[in-house]
């Protein structure tokens, strides 16, 4: 503990944003660049090393949050690199994208503002990474086995990254034209510029990891064949088969799935066109869902040009504090928090209609009503109550020419034919059924991530990978040295 009163006496200070009107304008990374440094000791001088630490617990990964924040604030980088990526393969993405679960199970946040833990993680990823504290670790040996693994995302490259280590020779197959995933096409560049996912894949290519783009397992390379050619496989293709909502005027144009707008923005971004064919340019939007995609959606859409842009949550506006009785500490709490493109659009008021910045709070779709031409127009809705019932003479309308549907994701895609080709059972909820070991019933054939937890968290994709590594190491080998974070079961804390 470098500071035994570093929680007494400093405040609380997170990484600044630039300027709503400046970041609005580009897709750069909505921060302010080096900013985060400099406030950044004196933030991990708060951690008050706990004698039970719940911020280990709350982070599925176990990360030795107290460890690396002692030796941030003494000035270590390198050792609290090693801390850091000890447990995390990929810190420069959760200390972006994961919502921070260990600060909500933070000791200190009982009572007073959290250490800004995921802020530090950042901090150091990216200093391991300006100092080369990050080489590249090719294995010593190979073991002579050979392991494919599905799906480019959080997951499969934690999985291929250590198995790469164990010494097995890994190939990654990714049905799209580049690897990352939901990170490359889901995740929009103002909340994670490209070049962090650029920088760990040519790491991952230089210890032996082998990928192939362009490539649907079950369409492009049938699912038996690839089984017969490798030793294992992980199926790490996330649960991108999204939820519909059911209601008239669905199949007007105009009304489209939230993963079908957000890649358009981002080839966007890449250079592979010059304008959005989606483009909210100009138009009213309407996104229906309150979670970070449908906040992703708001942000891209301001960023383009929209003429107005309003987000529907379906649950009521939460507390500013966490309700102790039914969310007490240290779960993660559903309390009102403002994203950064929440931040812009409020600012930028894009939505006039809305209760707060763009949102729409206890708000339920009734029905799309269309031009006459098969467009959509309206968006008609009702203010529901905590059940989620329609209250009487609650009704309203939204003008909306263009309609996101930001609803969630149900389990893997059956479209590209793995699933059946494999024969892999799935449970009601559309996920692939697997035992303790994250085996499914094919032998030699796992599952990791979103593909067998359902849509979840970064940072439990990450160690779903780590985990899965080390049930296939085993498999190959009869023992593994590699670590297992968490179980297939295994869930967030919860009352």
């Amino acid at each position: 503990m470098a500071d035994p009163k570093g929680f007494l006496n400093t405040p609380r200070r997170e990484w600044p944003r630039r300027p709503v009107p400046e970041r609005a304008g580009d897709w750069d990374e909505v921060y302010v660049p080096g900013a985060l440094l400099p406030i950044i000791g004196e933030q991990a001088d708060r951690c008050m090393d706990c004698g039970v630490p719940f911020c280990h617990e709350a982070c599925p990964l176990g990360n030795l949050i107290p460890e690396w924040n002692d030796l941030v604030a003494r000035d270590d980088w390198r050792a609290a690199s090693d801390r850091l990526h000890a447990t995390n393969n990929f810190p420069e993405f959760t200390g972006r994208l994961c919502p921070a679960p260990c600060e909500a199970g933070c000791v200190l946040a009982i009572n007073q503002p959290a250490v800004t833990i995921k802020n530090v993680e950042c901090a150091v990823a990216d200093r391991a990474w300006e100092e080369g504290f990050t080489p590249p670790r090719p294995p010593e040996r190979l073991s002579g086995r050979t392991v494919a693994v599905i799906g480019s995302g959080p997951a499969g490259l934690a999985a291929a990254q250590q198995l790469t280590r164990a010494g097995h020779t890994v190939v990654v197959y990714e049905r799209d034209d580049r690897l990352g995933g939901l990170m490359r096409y889901g995740i929009p560049a103002f909340k994670m510029e490209k070049r962090h996912l650029e920088r760990r894949l040519e790491q991952m290519r230089a210890e032996g990891t082998r990928f192939r783009t362009n490539t649907a397992v079950g369409r492009d390379i049938g699912a038996d064949r690839l089984r017969a050619r490798h030793d294992a496989v992980v199926i790490a293709t996330g649960a991108t088969a999204w939820r519909e909502l059911d209601v008239p005027g669905r199949e007007l144009t105009g009304v489209r799935q939230a993963m079908e707008y957000l890649p358009l923005a981002n080839r966007v971004c890449e250079g592979d066109i010059e304008v959005s064919p989606m483009s909210a340019a100009g138009h009213h939007v309407v996104i229906v869902g309150g979670g970070d995609t449908g906040a992703d959606c708001l942000g891209t859409a301001v960023r383009e040009g929209a003429a107005s842009v309003t987000q529907l949550d379906i649950y009521g506006r939460p507390g500013a504090e966490r309700d102790e009785d039914s969310e007490p500490w240290p779960t993660y709490p559903k309390i009102y928090r403002m994203s950064a493109a929440h931040e812009e659009a409020g600012e930028l008021r894009t939505a006039p209609a809305a209760d707060a910045d763009a949102r729409l709070f206890a708000a339920s779709t009734l029905r799309l009503v269309g031009d006459g031409q098969g467009h959509v127009r309206e968006l008609h809705l009702t203010e529901v109550d905590a059940r989620r019932r329609p209250l009487p003479d609650r009704e309203r309308t939204l003008p909306a020419d263009l309609v996101l549907l930001a609803l969630g994701f149900s389990g893997p895609d059956r479209g590209d034919g793995l699933v059946d080709g494999l024969g892999l059972e799935l449970a009601p909820r559309g996920t692939i059924v697997r035992g303790p070991h994250f085996e499914t019933g094919v032998p030699g054939v796992f599952a990791a991530g979103d593909a067998g937890r359902g849509q979840s968290l970064i940072v439990w994709a990450i160690a779903e990978g780590r985990a899965v590594a080390a049930a296939v190491d085993r498999y190959l080998t009869g023992g593994s040295r590699l670590p297992a974070p968490i179980g297939p079961y295994d869930r967030p804390m919860a009352v």
